[in-house]
């Protein structure tokens, strides 16, 4: 007979998972200023050490303020910092501290994240520095509409949604899985009890790559927001595809409304190419769509329409 785990037990276990976590992870995480002399004069935030020669993830809205910068770190240290470059697109930058032989963390795989999926975030919320929460995976492939300096609207894809306690400077921080590994940089408090991360995934690296490489990443711009939708099965048989990606939002004057998209359209497929989710889309918007014309097939209501659309370089 299988006894089960009473309910002192489950605690410790989820204990042991966390501090076991935060003992791994914390090392790699840095205390961002911003702003004059690095001192916090222009903002604050948090950065994640990805390779042992200085190179930081963080959030791009962290870095934004521009000027010197500084890390300070759990046991002490303290570092000058210069900013490599930032993607607003996917809210995240590379910085890299004046420093050798620091400890990166481990980077894992969002894409094998699960709902419900146990998560530790680690920061430096309110000015606290190492500060840990956990919570779950509440969800995935959410849009996070954002605005930049110009009152544009941007949309961050692909999004993992946690319940791990999020406060202003955690934003930059580590999202970390059971096992240690960065599978999410924090990106924004949503609300109560909701917070938003940048998930770790092929994507995010080949913008991380790009951005150690050359400060920038060239991108190509739809202007929509959108998630996953089940297709009914008379559809999926219909059409081959059990999901599409469902137009939440439209910006106004994007390539998406100037091909006359609209909130509620279900894409399935970019050319020959099937999508199910935003993250599809945002991989297939790279350096060499900008200005092509782009074939969008797409479900409104019961019918089946073809719509051109030409992506323009985002901003």
């Amino acid at each position: 007979m299988v006894e089960t785990a009473t309910e002192s037990e489950a605690l410790d276990a989820y204990s042991s998972i966390v501090t076991t976590v935060a003992e791994k992870v914390l090392p790699s995480v840095a205390s961002l200023r911003i702003g004059r002399g690095g001192r916090g004069f222009g903002g604050a935030g948090s950065g994640v050490v990805i390779t042992p020669d200085g190179f930081l993830v963080t959030s791009a809205h962290v870095v934004a303020a521009g000027g010197a910068a500084s890390a300070s770190f759990i046991d002490g240290s303290e570092f000058d910092v210069d900013v490599v470059g930032a993607d607003p697109l996917s809210d995240l930058a590379v910085a890299r501290a004046r420093a050798d032989g620091l400890q990166p963390a481990r980077v894992g795989n969002a894409d094998q994240l699960r709902v419900g999926q146990l998560v530790v975030a680690i920061g430096n919320p309110m000015g606290f520095a190492g500060s840990v929460t956990s919570g779950v995976v509440s969800g995935l492939g959410r849009s996070l509409a954002t605005a930049d300096g110009n009152g544009h609207r941007r949309f961050i894809e692909d999004v993992i949604q946690t319940d791990a306690a999020l406060n202003p400077g955690n934003s930059g921080g580590a999202l970390a899985d059971s096992q240690a590994r960065l599978i999410g940089v924090n990106t924004a408090v949503a609300g109560m009890g909701l917070g938003l991360a940048v998930p770790m995934n092929g994507t995010t690296q080949a913008i991380l790559a790009a951005l150690m490489r050359s400060g920038r990443v060239r991108r190509a711009y739809l202007g929509i927001a959108g998630g996953t939708r089940p297709l009914t099965p008379a559809l999926a048989q219909r059409i081959g595809r059990k999901a599409g990606v469902e137009v939440h939002e439209v910006v106004g004057g994007s390539p998406a409304a100037g091909g006359k998209l609209r909130a509620g359209d279900v894409i399935v497929s970019v050319g020959d190419v099937g999508v199910t989710k935003a993250g599809d889309l945002q991989r297939l918007m790279v350096e060499a769509k900008i200005g092509s014309r782009l074939t969008l097939s797409i479900l409104r209501g019961d019918q089946m329409l073809n719509l051109d659309v030409v992506p323009t370089e985002l901003a």
